[in-house]
């Protein structure tokens, strides 16, 4: 009778045991009949859009006037006149050379038109005398030739010192070097003292107008050619009237001043394969300066009904070639495509898709082709729902 009762708790423990394998199993066998959930992807629909066709190109900032600073005239350098990297006025005196030689020099070709102005008018009264006396016969023909020629002669002399006189005075002139435009002016590049000479190679100073300022980029002639040729074939609508452009700094902010478009050169650098474009922009605050590196956002035509894909939904081959994963039938399938042309954070693509593709932007790293997957909201909708589901409760709770 004593050994019944511990055989009898040992048996119950023993199929409670069992029954709890035995459900275990089912439910394994039941999960595995149902099989691993599909991958989940979230896709953007191809649809038609006009596009503003906008080209990024890279380039430089350059003055809009510039003007290097050389003496007309030799002399001993004397004073500098103006403070450097200041803002000059255009015939405002930059430098004094040592006038004295020139103050001289007019001083003689002043005397020297006295002198032959001296002698026109003793030329002038005997010439006049003798057109009396030749019509009485009192003088003979020669005479009277004579004293006609020397009125020439004296005229000549006359006009021959007025010429040296200018001259003269526009030498003196140049001993005081003025500024040809309007700018900022460099550092000087001579100090008083120094022996210049008159139209020499090196310059003593460098004003340049910066407002406005030219910005030079450069696109490659076979993008050009390309854009002609969809011009022409209606695939894009030229831009009519002026162009405006867009400029991005080196530290990647948008300049807050919006430029045109001048230029486009008829050549192309052999060089580089390029063909230079010019824009204008305004520079009130002296913001941008010449030779800075920067980019240029160019819209040079509008493509009609455009197919646009996310760049992040674009991959490439390992030749390079690209290629997009799609949504068919609920399945992924594999798209090559071609895309030569960027539009913001899209490409804009020319073949491999069709309007209404679903295009996967979402989960790639859990797909390839022939695999069925689920449809979701991308990240930042689910959390732009779940932000608005938040703020909705909280009002509600108010």
């Amino acid at each position: 009778m004593t050994l019944k009762a511990p055989i009898g708790k040992l048996a119950v423990l023993f199929c409670a045991v069992s029954f709890a394998l035995m459900s275990g199993c089912g439910d394994k066998q039941q999960g595995g009949a149902q099989g691993p959930r599909a991958p989940q992807v979230s896709v953007v629909d191809v649809v038609p859009t006009d596009q503003v066709v906008v080209t990024t190109l890279q380039g430089r900032t350059s003055p809009y006037m510039v003007a290097e600073v050389r003496p007309q005239v030799s002399g001993i350098l004397q004073k500098r006149l103006f403070e450097e990297g200041s803002h000059v006025k255009e015939g405002e005196a930059l430098y004094q050379i040592d006038p004295s030689v020139y103050q001289a020099t007019l001083d003689s070709a002043k005397a020297e038109l006295q002198r032959a102005e001296a002698v026109l008018y003793q030329s002038t009264l005997t010439a006049n005398r003798y057109a009396k006396l030749i019509k009485t016969n009192a003088i003979s023909r020669q005479q009277y030739d004579d004293s006609q020629a020397a009125l020439k002669q004296a005229q000549a002399a006359v006009a021959a010192a007025k010429a040296q006189l200018k001259n003269a005075e526009i030498n003196l002139e140049y001993t005081t070097i003025r500024s040809p435009i309007e700018g900022t002016i460099s550092r000087s590049l001579v100090t008083p003292g120094a022996l210049l000479n008159g139209y020499q190679a090196n310059a003593m100073a460098v004003v340049q107008r910066l407002d406005p300022i030219y910005v030079d980029v450069n696109q490659s002639s076979r993008d050009i050619i390309k854009l002609r040729h969809d011009i022409r074939k209606g695939i894009i609508r030229a831009n009519e009237g002026k162009v405006p452009v867009k400029l991005i700094l080196e530290d990647g902010t948008v300049y807050a001043h919006q430029g045109q478009l001048t230029l486009s050169e008829v050549s192309v650098d052999k060089g580089t394969g390029a063909v230079t474009l010019r824009a204008e922009f305004p520079n009130p605050e002296n913001e941008l300066l010449p030779g800075m590196y920067v980019r240029t956002e160019l819209p040079q035509g509008t493509r009609e009904n455009a197919l646009l894909v996310p760049q992040r939904a674009v991959m490439r081959m390992p030749n390079g070639s690209a290629y997009v994963y799609a949504i068919e039938d609920g399945k992924v399938v594999h798209k090559a495509i071609q895309a030569d042309i960027t539009s913001g954070p899209n490409w804009i693509v020319e073949e491999g898709v069709k309007p209404g593709d679903k295009v996967v932007i979402e989960g790639l790293q859990r797909i390839r082709p022939g695999v069925p997957v689920e449809i979701v909201p991308t990240i930042a909708e689910q959390a732009a729902k779940a932000a608005a589901a938040k703020q909705q409760k909280a009002a509600e709770k108010k």
